[in-house]
């Protein structure tokens, strides 16, 4: 039994995988089951449980991976997005190294526990995360042509898995994390893996879609191999996705840099986008979530009033008041905590975003709107309180306590 954050887990005795599937609004998957693109998910969803959860608000890749793997939320863990203001250098920095992580993960603790363990990530910027003090096989789709023993305690993944390194802006890229997944099962068996994906699809193309269904049913088939090799899955999301356009297509978006420039004078304020990652392409850095620090001479609450006002917005909180809600660790947001309504995402100033890569209308993530999750095994789980709030981060404690 391992004891972790507080939450206990029993050991795995049978290979069990978590997928986090980036950006997989609940509606993604309703609709490829009901049209026929996800066969080996209808199978599951009859036998097994199929569970809507919530994620933790920022409702981003890193504060959510990291909450499925520490089985705890961002006050605990503290990485509260994918990018933050460091007060200490007064500089923003991405929250992509170990340095910023204030728990164990339950990947390393398994490991030490002597399970044989296994993460693979599309991108690589979570690497480094997921992977801390981690002893077992960590790599990145991104950069599996440059593995080795030493750094991601494995080699020659292209000659395992048999395909090139994909393109970090497509569908290949979380392709390449499942096929490398069932390779890895295939050849070494591993008692626990983590697979995360990136939601470059998500971002162009909306539920039920042609773009979408073939994502899917490219999905649907991997995760059968893995239940036909006797795996437990569970599988859930990092965030939700949402269209976050005005009637006319264009991006719906409330600069709020300019916002305050015009009302407390140019950089009296200054707005964080915790969105913000080396990945812009497909979302130009907008979403539905920001922190903002004040002037010290500022009037937080009257700036609150003020802002709550703007439409477009469902949420303006103190940082207090957001430590609280969200669960975040109040010494690394803002003193305003923003989050815009579901179809509304926030920028800085309009002359920071570029969105001419822009070849869909806009759909992004980061508020309260997104939080809507699946949470789903491929077992049925005995024992389990059904009524209870589920988070995604009880991923974990579903598949090794109630699956096995």
């Amino acid at each position: 039994m391992l004891n972790i954050n507080a939450r206990q887990y029993k050991l795995p005795t049978t290979p069990t995988v978590i997928v986090c599937v980036d950006g997989c609004e609940p509606d993604y998957l309703a609709q490829a089951v009901a049209t026929g693109h996800m066969p080996w998910l209808k199978k599951t969803l009859a036998v097994g449980s199929g569970l809507i959860a919530e994620c933790v608000v920022p409702s981003f890749t890193n504060p959510n991976n990291l909450s499925i793997v520490t089985g705890a939320p961002p006050s605990v863990h503290g990485i509260c997005g994918n990018y933050l203001y460091d007060t200490a250098t007064g500089t923003e920095v991405m929250m992509n190294e170990a340095k910023w992580l204030r728990a164990p993960t339950l990947l390393a603790a398994l490991a030490d526990a002597g399970k044989s363990v296994a993460v693979i990530t599309a991108k690589d910027k979570l690497r480094a995360l997921l992977g801390h003090k981690m002893k077992g096989i960590c790599f990145s789709s991104e950069k599996a042509d440059q593995v080795t023993l030493a750094e991601n305690g494995i080699e020659n993944v292209l000659e395992l898995v048999g395909k090139p390194v994909p393109s970090v802006y497509s569908a290949d890229l979380s392709e390449f994390v499942f096929a490398a997944g069932v390779r890895l099962m295939e050849t070494r068996r591993p008692d626990v893996m983590y697979l995360s994906t990136t939601d470059y699809i998500q971002h162009k193309h909306a539920p039920g879609t042609p773009g979408a269904n073939a994502f899917y049913t490219m999905m649907d088939g991997y995760l059968g191999q893995l239940d036909a090799m006797g795996c437990v899955i569970a599988l859930t999301a990092d965030h939700g996705m949402n269209a976050k356009v005005a009637m006319d297509g264009t991006p719906d978006v409330i600069y709020l840099q300019d916002w305050f420039d015009a009302w407390l004078g140019e950089k009296a304020a200054r707005v964080i986008l915790p969105i913000t990652d080396p990945y812009v392409v497909h979302h130009g850095a907008l979403g539905s979530f920001a922190t903002v620090y004040l002037p010290k001479d500022c009037d937080v609450s009257a700036a609150c009033a003020r802002l709550a006002a703007v439409k477009g917005m469902e949420a303006v909180l103190t940082r207090e008041q957001a430590a609280e809600r969200f669960e975040l660790p109040a010494d690394r947001i803002g003193d305003l905590v923003v989050v815009s309504e579901r179809f509304t995402v926030i920028g800085t100033s309009a002359a920071r975003h570029d969105l001419t890569a822009l070849e869909v209308p806009l759909r992004s993530h980061g508020g309260i709107s997104e939080q809507r999750v699946p949470l789903i095994l491929n077992r049925p789980l005995p024992g389990l309180d059904r009524k209870r709030r589920f988070r995604n981060f009880d991923a974990f404690d579903l598949a090794l306590n109630f699956a096995q």
